[in-house]
């Protein structure tokens, strides 16, 4: 097969085939986003189905699920409906299942695969095989060999498609998994279940076992293609695509397989040495942004302040070519090393009566109006807290636009003491209302009979809206933005769902963002451009704000409008893409921290806190500590705390 998409080839050639890809053990295709790369694995998937339809024999594919396969799925949904791909010589095997599992639950991977794929082709439920999490322990066993036996029976698996966990496990083969290990039955490791806490509302919920596919019955499939997606998979595709063979990343393994492809987006390659460093291994094209990036890693890698760099540490480390178009170290120094100082500025809305030439924002107007947009309650002060204060301490006309409500992330205790407020408070008043207590007796109701997982009642789910609206207007007036009337909760449909998954960006998600916009007519709006948010809502608020500004951009206003991006908790710019580097002083610092506070409900344990289990201002403090030491040890001045910020270009 010959699959191109974009001028992108995907099919099996040998990895390190050529000096670029020397480092890398495995055959791995690298696109610009990760719907092209979906859009190309559903195309040989489709080929494999039609040429085995042409020989009347069964294609025998072995399926993932997850957040990775979504986009697989829709285009081969999409190849049913308008091309005619037929499943009905498709026979299936999952990977996986939790267990115990019943086939209607909220996170089975029945109902994950019915929902994303089954229930939209034409493919015989009798050749849907899914692990069963019914089973009663004794049966597991027999059931495992069986499950491979109908596999061996079609000739094994023609392909097999999978995604990759933060440990490097394929499946659930965690770290210890062996290359002959085959279908069974297996304990979870501890970071798994973290990352699956946020689809069973908590840790404490998520099964501590699953049935899965083993190492050597993925590896005897014919074609392998693993997919990753997005920064957060980058370390661990590293470590895959360049690292040694070891039963602790059991994707690794793949390395011995004779067909195997890793399909990855630009992010989640983007620690591969082919990416990161190019100049290692080849020609590289010196651009401005090349230039930045290896004079910062060079930096780095010597310990040694970028003016102090000499044109033997760049002979010395693959950066030859770049001295001999540049002619000597000090001239490129001297160029990054002020490009670098023209980044820091104290004055994030831009310096009055100060010549902008250098500086990342204008000096004019003088009070600029600024739209901060908060895909959470809490991003803004999470992520920007130290230049939402300079913003509004300058003088700066500052809205901020709370996309969503966050009401998933409010644990049910909290409902509870707030509605037993609101009881008590009538009471002492007596403000006599049926209603009110009828309300406060169904919310009490409910939540003692609620289930694991069981979506919230839409009341209660308004209830914690209601409190993580209360805690950003507090955090707001914290700030010093004392006309609350500034603070805009947008409440985006997409979001209101009660489940962690969400409902694509629509026509009225777009809709209220223009209308925010035209409203105020910004000339800055600062956005999440985290994509490495676990629950994918950074990602899709900000897809709804670029299709705002396409929609916008024509107009007047927009001429002068300059939109920045910042990161989450989670993750921060590299120092070679930031564009606006805000230093925070120790007192500003403390302000921050304490606007942070202001947030409650997510205080000391937030419900879905991701791997790290400090707390969000603790989290942030580090990274804007860690940023402020990089440009130190660059040989920039020493600063307390620091903020990044990209700017957009559209």
């Amino acid at each position: 097969m010959n699959e191109v998409i974009n001028g992108v080839d995907i099919s099996h050639s040998a990895p390190g085939a050529d000096e670029k890809t020397r480092y890398e053990k495995i055959h791995t295709v690298i696109f610009d986003e990760s719907e092209e790369a979906s859009i190309s694995v559903a195309a040989e998937i489709g080929e494999l189905i039609r040429e085995k339809a042409k020989l009347s024999q069964k294609a025998v594919i072995g399926l993932a699920t997850g957040s990775t396969p979504k986009g697989v799925y829709n285009e081969l949904i999409r190849l049913h409906r308008e091309e005619g791909l037929s499943f009905k010589n498709v026979v299936t095997f999952n990977l996986d299942e939790y267990y115990p599992m019943t086939p209607d639950s909220l996170q089975s991977y029945v109902r994950f695969m019915n929902d994303h794929l089954f229930d939209h082709i034409d493919i015989e439920k009798e050749n849907i095989h899914i692990p069963d999490g019914t089973l009663d322990p004794v049966e597991i066993q027999a059931y495992c060999e069986r499950y491979e036996y109908k596999i061996e029976e079609l000739g094994g698996l023609d392909i097999q498609i999978l995604g990759i966990g933060r440990t490097g496990h394929v499946g659930f083969n965690e770290p210890g998994s062996q290359i002959n290990s085959r279908t069974r039955l297996i304990t979870l490791d501890h970071i798994t279940r973290i990352d699956a806490a946020s689809d069973f509302f908590g840790e404490d919920f998520v099964p501590r076992k699953a049935i899965t596919m083993g190492v050597g019955t993925i590896m005897n499939a014919d074609r392998v293609i693993l997919m990753a997606w997005g920064e957060g998979k980058a370390e661990i595709v590293k470590r895959t695509v360049e690292g040694e063979i070891s039963d602790t990343v059991p994707a690794t393994f793949l390395q011995k397989h004779p067909n195997a492809s890793i399909i990855i987006d630009k992010a989640a390659g983007e620690e591969l040495v082919r990416v990161k460093s190019p100049w290692l291994v080849g020609d590289c094209v010196w651009t401005n942004k090349m230039i930045r990036r290896g004079v910062i890693w060079l930096s780095l890698k010597l310990q040694k302040p970028i003016l102090k760099l000499t044109d033997r540490d760049y002979n010395d480390n693959g950066m030859s070519g770049l001295i001999a178009e540049y002619g000597s170290a000090y001239e490129i120094n001297l160029k990054l090393f002020n490009t670098l100082q023209h980044t820091i500025t104290g004055w994030p809305g831009g310096k009055p009566n100060a010549d902008d030439t250098h500086r990342p924002e204008r000096a004019y107007p003088e009070k600029k109006r600024v739209v901060i947009f908060s895909p959470h309650p809490d991003d803004d002060v999470i992520s920007m807290g130290g230049t939402f204060i300079r913003l509004v301490d300058q003088g700066h006309d500052v809205h901020v636009a709370y996309q969503t409500s966050g009401n998933i992330a409010v644990f049910d205790e909290d409902v509870v003491r707030f509605v037993d407020f609101f009881k008590d408070f009538n009471g002492q008043h007596n403000f006599s209302d049926e209603d009110g207590v009828a309300l406060y007796n169904e919310i009490k109701e409910f939540i003692n009979d609620k289930k694991p997982g069981e979506i919230d009642h839409p009341i209660v789910r308004q209830v914690k809206g209601l409190i993580r609206r209360g805690e950003a207007k507090a955090a707001c007036r914290y700030v010093g933005l004392d006309d609350v009337e500034k603070a805009h909760f947008l409440d985006l449909p997409f979001y209101e769902t009660g489940l962690v998954k969400k409902k694509s960006i629509g026509e009225e998600d777009v809709c209220i963002i223009v209308d925010l916009l035209r409203e105020v007519k910004p000339h800055q709006i600062y956005a999440a451009g985290d994509l490495s948010d676990p629950h994918g809502t950074h990602r899709v608020c900000l897809t709804a704000i670029f299709r705002a500004i396409e929609e916008l951009k024509h107009e007047d206003w927009m001429k002068d409008c300059y939109i920045w991006l910042y990161r989450g908790a989670w993750q921060e710019w590299g120092v070679e893409d930031i564009d606006m580097a805000v230093p925070i002083s120790p007192v500003e610092l403390m302000r921050k921290r304490k606007a942070i506070f202001k947030h409650q409900s997510q205080k000391d344990s937030a419900v879905f806190p991701g791997s790290d289990k400090r707390e969000f201002w603790q989290r942030a403090e580090d990274r804007n500590h860690r940023l402020a030491e990089l440009y130190d040890k660059l040989g920039m001045a020493e600063y307390e705390a620091m903020e990044a910020f990209k700017r957009y270009y559209f």
